[in-house]
C-alpha cells in the first residue's frame, strides 16, 4: 500500500505514525511545503509556496479560503507531476485540513482513499472566539468571518471519506453532518521517555540551581497570548509571591501570537508585565523564552505546581505531557482540560477568568505539596491508561489507516 501525507510542516502530528508505517512494510512518501526543511525518514516531495501579495480586489471576508485555495492548487500541481513525471499514485491520502491542502486531490488520484486530520472547526458559538471579551469580542463583522474561515474546512471533510481527531471535544467542535465520520485517537505521548525523575535539576540563566522538590511554579505556553491565559497568570503571580516568599516562577513561551493579533505595541508579555510589575518581585520570575525539549522536561520533573490555561480551544501537548512527567497540573476549568483532568482527582482546575481563584489554588499547591502526591500519580496514570504512545494512541492510529484506507 502506497501511503502520501499532506502537511505544510510535515511530520507535524504524524511524527510517530509515518515512520510506524514505513516500518510495517507501507511504501510512505510526503507531500509538504518549500519552507518545511525538517529532516525526516520519509521519502520527502515539496510544493512551492512563494509570498502572495493579498489581491486588493477580493473580498475581505474571502481572504482565508482564498489563501487555502492558493495552497491547495500548489499541492495539486506538485501532485500531478509526481503522477507524470514519477508515475507515483498513493492508495491512501491522509492530510491536515487545516490549511487546505487536500481541497483539490481527488481530481490528481481519483481512486485514493483520503483521510484528513481533524483539529479544530471554527465557530461563532462555544469555542474559543468571544471567550474573553477582554481580547474577543463577538461582534456582527467578527461572526461573519469566524463563519467565512469554515468554508475549507468543510469542504474537506465532505471530501474524506474518513477522519481523525485527538480528543473528543476536538472532534465535538465539527457539525454533526461531519462527525461521524470521525475516528477519536490522541497523537500520543511516550510515557517511558516521559516519567518523573527525583534527581532532576535545572541551573538558571541567573546560575541559580532548581532541584526537583524546590518550591517551583511554572507556566508554559508557544508565546505569551491571551489564548493560553497569560493575562490571568501574570495577575495572579503577585499574590501568589506574597504568600510564597522562596517560590521561583518559570516561564516558558515566545513574544509572539500564534493565535490571537499582538496588541498595538510591544508583546504580549511586555502588556501583562507591565499591568503588575509595581506588585511583582521580578528577580523570582524567569523568562525563559523556547528552550529545548529536554528543558521543558526536566522543568516539569522539577515543578511543585504547573498552571495551565487555555480558552476553548485545542488542546496543547505540554498540559499532557505535564502530567506524564508526575507534575502536578492547576488548569482552566474549560471544556478541552475538563476532558482529561477531574478537579481533586487528577489535578486541580480553576475558572479561567477567577484571578483570586488562581491566586489561592497556586498557593495552596505550592505550600502543600505532600497533599497533592496522590494527585500527581493519578495524572501520570491517566496517560498511561489514555493517550500512551506506544500501547494506545500508534496502534490505533496504524489501525484507522489500516481500516479506513
Amino acid at each position: 500500500m502506497n501511503i502520501l501525507f499532506i502537511h505544510q510542516n510535515f511530520p507535524g502530528q504524524f511524527k510517530h505514525l509515518a515512520p510506524a508505517l514505513l516500518a510495517r512494510g507501507y511504501k510512505v512518501a510526503a507531500l509538504t511545503s518549500e519552507k518545511n526543511q525538517q529532516k525526516t525518514p520519509i521519502q520527502t516531495y515539496r510544493y512551492p509556496m512563494p509570498v502572495a501579495e493579498p489581491d486588493p480586489r477580493q473580498a475581505r471576508l474571502g481572504t482565508t479560503f482564498t489563501a487555502m485555495t492558493d495552497r491547495a492548487h500548489r499541492v495539486a500541481l506538485a501532485a500531478a507531476q509526481m503522477r507524470d513525471t514519477l508515475g507515483y499514485v498513493p492508495d491512501v491520502i491522509f492530510g491536515h485540513c487545516g490549511w487546505g491542502e487536500t481541497l483539490f486531490l481527488r481530481e490528481v488520484w481519483p481512486q485514493a482513499r483520503l483521510l484528513v486530520y481533524a483539529e479544530f472547526f471554527y465557530a461563532t458559538e462555544g469555542l474559543d472566539v468571544g471567550f474573553d471579551p477582554e481580547f474577543s469580542k463577538l461582534t456582527l463583522p467578527v461572526r461573519m468571518s469566524v463563519t467565512a474561515r469554515q468554508a475549507h474546512l468543510a469542504l474537506s471533510m465532505v471530501q474524506a471519506d474518513a477522519a481523525l481527531s485527538p480528543t473528543e471535544w476536538q472532534a465535538d467542535s465539527f457539525p454533526p453532518e461531519f462527525r461521524s465520520k470521525i475516528t477519536i485517537t490522541h497523537d500520543g505521548i511516550d510515557t517511558d521517555a516521559l516519567c518523573p525523575d527525583p534527581h532532576a535539576q535545572y541551573r538558571l540563566p541567573n546560575g541559580r540551581m532548581l532541584h526537583a522538590g524546590d518550591e517551583v511554579l511554572t507556566y508554559v505556553a508557544r508565546n505569551i497570548e491571551p489564548y493560553r491565559g497569560s493575562h490571568i497568570f501574570m495577575r495572579a503571580l503577585p499574590d501568589v509571591l506574597d504568600a510564597r516568599p522562596e517560590a521561583q516562577v518559570v516561564i516558558l513561551g515566545s513574544d509572539g501570537a500564534s493565535y490571537s493579533s499582538g496588541p498595538e505595541q510591544g508583546s504580549w508579555r511586555d502588556v501583562f508585565v507591565n499591568e503588575v510589575r509595581d506588585r511583582l518581585d521580578m528577580s523570582r520570575v524567569h523568562f525563559l523564552g523556547r528552550v529545548p525539549y529536554r528543558d521543558f522536561v526536566t522543568l516539569m520533573q522539577i515543578s511543585r505546581a504547573h498552571a495551565y490555561l487555555t480558552v476553548p480551544f485545542v488542546l496543547s501537548w505540554s498540559m499532557l505531557e505535564a502530567m506524564s512527567l508526575g507534575a502536578l497540573v492547576v488548569a482552566s476549568r474549560t471544556g478541552p482540560v475538563e476532558e482529561v483532568i477531574t478537579d481533586g482527582e487528577n489535578g486541580c482546575l480553576v475558572d479561567f477568568f477567577d484571578v483570586e481563584g488562581w491566586s489561592d489554588a497556586l498557593i495552596y499547591a505550592l505550600e502543600r505539596p505532600e497533599r497533592f502526591q496522590p494527585l500527581r500519580a493519578r495524572a501520570r496514570r491517566t496517560i498511561i491508561d489514555n493517550h500512551d504512545l506506544h500501547r494506545i494512541c500508534l496502534p490505533r492510529q496504524i489501525r484507522f489507516v489500516e481500516q479506513a484506507g
